[in-house]
């Protein structure tokens, strides 16, 4: 979760006014603060794009009509905030993200005017290879050349104690963004441009072992709203073979099986809902433990039910993607949930869906 105070927190729980923020950086260096009226940034760990915004701004003037404006519009930028009023005039903000402005629309004369954008990982997979690329040396260096070949000025943040790769050519019409978390999985990482616009290189947290972030709870001054349960087992896997096969490098064949080997899961490798693999392979990963690391961040994603809406709160601004939340629901369960998506909206909007990636009961 993005670092707030316990002041914070506490006052997502009570009636509270919403402060948000909306800045457009123009291509000109001119910073401008949007009024605007309402929208929403969501949040999904599953998709390649993993933060999107809308934004409603009353002033039609933001229509780009010129030449010159179209220049000063394509390549903008959003950043955008969300926070609370404390009533004795301060506020606390949390950024909800940086992105870039693929879409201004509305009607000309009276608004109001929508804008749209996508995070800055949309600029590495939209430069897609016009000859072909060779990522070599480690994770974390082939990361940070593959962002930084779109973005010079790209912040990285490495989270993960960093490991050498084999060599990976990639085609003309590759998507680099893609690749970049191909060659993450090698260290069982993934990488993601948080909400500070910063291109982060981490592990997902271990439901089992990390200490839950927020209380989400059914009990007066709780946050809790509703709950709901819906699950599917297609395109649910529980075991993943890794496979790393780099001939041009010299490198033996290696592989790992990850299986969900906890007897008391539902897709207990050895239990009623059988043997469901998956595969996948890269020239990336050279030994056995690359290989292990790799199957087992992806297993970790395979063997997900297919859940959502697992429960409602108040909204929560500083949440991120894998943070693990103790849900207490009406009837008194206790759940363990970790995040995969949400939206945060941009208005007084109440319901704050939150879809999880797994769960398991909480003592």
């Amino acid at each position: 979760m993005y670092p707030v105070s316990s002041r914070f927190l506490a006052r997502l729980a009570e009636s509270h006014q919403v402060a948000t923020r909306v800045q457009l950086f123009l291509t000109t260096g001119q910073v401008i603060d949007l009024d605007h009226t309402g929208g929403s940034v969501s949040v999904a760990r599953g998709q390649a794009v993993r933060r999107t915004c809308t934004v409603t701004c009353p002033d039609p003037s933001l229509i780009p009509r010129s030449p010159t404006d179209q220049l000063a519009t394509y390549g903008a930028r959003l950043r955008i905030a969300r926070g609370v009023y404390y009533g004795d005039g301060s506020s606390e903000l949390v950024p909800l993200g940086v992105f870039r402005l693929d879409s201004v629309d509305g009607d000309v004369n009276d608004g109001p005017v929508n804008l749209q954008g996508k995070d800055l990982s949309a600029v590495i997979a939209d430069d897609k290879f016009t000859q072909a690329y060779t990522a070599t040396g480690t994770v974390v260096g082939a990361v940070t050349a593959l962002i930084q070949r779109s973005i010079p000025d790209a912040a990285i943040l490495s989270q993960i104690t960093d490991v050498p790769i084999g060599s990976r050519v990639y085609d003309i019409e590759a998507d680099p963004w893609a690749g970049a978390q191909e060659i993450a999985a090698a260290a069982g990482a993934e990488v993601y441009p948080n909400a500070d616009g910063v291109f982060v290189i981490a592990t997902l947290p271990d439901l089992a072992t990390a200490t839950p972030v927020w209380a989400v709870e059914a009990t007066e001054g709780g946050v809790y709203i509703s709950g709901n349960r819906g699950m599917s087992a297609d395109s649910v896997n529980n075991g993943v073979l890794a496979r790393g096969e780099n001939t041009a490098d010299g490198v033996a064949p290696v592989s790992y099986l990850a299986t969900d080997n906890d007897p008391g899961s539902p897709t207990y490798w050895g239990g009623p809902f059988g043997r469901r693999p998956k595969f996948y392979s890269s020239s990336t990963w050279i030994t056995v433990n690359a290989c292990t690391q790799a199957a087992n961040l992806l297993l970790a994603q395979a063997k997900a039910p297919n859940a959502s809406g697992d429960f409602s709160s108040l909204p929560n601004p500083a949440l991120e993607p894998g943070d693990v939340l103790r849900v207490m629901h009406e009837d008194g369960t206790r759940e363990l949930h970790q995040a995969a998506s949400f939206s945060v909206p941009l208005d007084e909007g109440g319901d704050f869906p939150i879809t999880t990636i797994s769960a398991k009961e909480d003592s």
